[in-house]
């Protein structure tokens, strides 16, 4: 049967590009799994690899999404990345896979 994995941070961090400055977001990670599942501990140092990475919100949002598509093959995934407000601005990204035969 179909069944939904959630993966929440509220601790994801990575350095904008432009200023070297640290942005913070919430990061929602849902998949449905097809033959893989991914550990929780794997996915911690995965996402801490991101702290000193230069990368705008879209790509990191993106790539993150990438990652889990090539290692896991899910029927579905979706990546939502709530970044914190700078300069008065909230970004918020989504970045969703449907998977082979959705």
């Amino acid at each position: 049967r179909d069944y939904e994995v959630t993966i929440q941070t509220d601790e994801f961090t990575c350095l904008c590009p432009a200023t070297g400055q640290p942005d913070f977001a919430k990061l929602t990670i849902h998949y449905i799994p097809h033959n893989r599942i991914v550990e929780s501990k794997s996915v911690k140092l995965y996402l801490w690899s991101y702290r000193n990475q230069g990368i705008f919100h879209e790509h990191a949002t993106n790539t993150i999404l990438d990652d889990l598509v090539n290692v896991l093959e899910p029927r579905w995934c979706k990546v939502t990345a709530e970044f914190s407000v700078r300069g008065g601005i909230k970004l918020t990204v989504d970045a969703e896979h449907l998977g082979k035969g959705n």
